[in-house]
């Protein structure tokens, strides 16, 4: 038997970061993320976002990939989305994501973290907090030209 532990913040952006996740329903998408996570055998430890973006907190499987976990998580919850007609346009996530590997003694603050969106969003958009994963994880940004 192998035994893994590997987590990972992935933050997942609405396509254009359009404000489509209404307060009036997104509890009911991270319910439904939180049973497709169970039923795909994806271990989500924590979920929660704001309008226009969504955070998780994963412990990948011995044969998960980030891209894969991403994937079933993203087109499985836009499809639901669109099925219930819970957004006045059709909905979509964008193509990329954040990902960052977390140790196993940050797991408690980066739950705190994610429960915490609301709050959070409203002292800082998220174009800043983008930003500050820029930064602080020295990616960068190339844009289509």
């Amino acid at each position: 038997m192998s035994f893994v532990k590997i987590w990972v913040h992935l933050v997942f952006a609405t396509k254009d970061r359009e404000p489509l996740l209404k307060k009036e329903f997104r509890n009911d998408v991270y319910k439904h993320i939180i049973e497709n996570c169970r039923e795909k055998e994806i271990f989500l430890q924590a979920i929660d976002g704001y309008t226009e973006q969504l955070h998780g907190l994963i412990s990948l499987g011995k044969d998960q990939t980030i891209a894969k976990v991403s994937q079933l998580i993203k087109g499985e919850s836009s499809f639901w989305i669109n099925k219930n007609n819970l957004t006045p346009e059709k909905f979509a996530w964008q193509d990329d994501y954040f990902a960052v590997s977390i140790s196993e003694s940050q797991v408690p603050a980066v739950v705190n973290y994610i429960k915490n969106q609301e709050k959070h969003h409203s002292k800082k958009s998220f174009n800043e907090e983008v930003n500050e994963f820029v930064t602080r994880y020295g990616w960068k940004i190339i844009k289509d030209g």
